[in-house]
């Protein structure tokens, strides 16, 4: 298995947790947005890996705790992908 393969692996792990503890109930409720708006689970899925991501990346580049606001700002406008505004 690739690195790649492993990371996606590790990141939709992540977004399985939140669904399953609904913590942040904003995942869920992202989820359940994106599959009325005509997105698959899978792909919803994938959008909110986007944001998990960004935000580990984001973490571990600054040196910084997690901001839940942040995150979840960025979940409410999926599906328009979180970047890096500083690029």
């Amino acid at each position: 298995m690739s690195e790649g393969t492993r990371l996606k692996k590790l990141i939709m792990q992540v977004v399985n947790n939140q669904l399953r503890a609904n913590n942040p109930p904003e995942t869920k409720e992202t989820l359940d947005r994106l599959i009325s708006e005509g997105y698959t689970k899978e792909e919803a899925k994938e959008l909110i890996a986007s944001v998990v991501a960004t935000h580990i990346y984001t973490i571990m580049k600054e040196q910084t705790m997690f901001d839940k606001a942040l995150y979840v700002q960025q979940l409410k406008r999926l599906p328009e992908v979180p970047y890096d505004e500083d690029e």
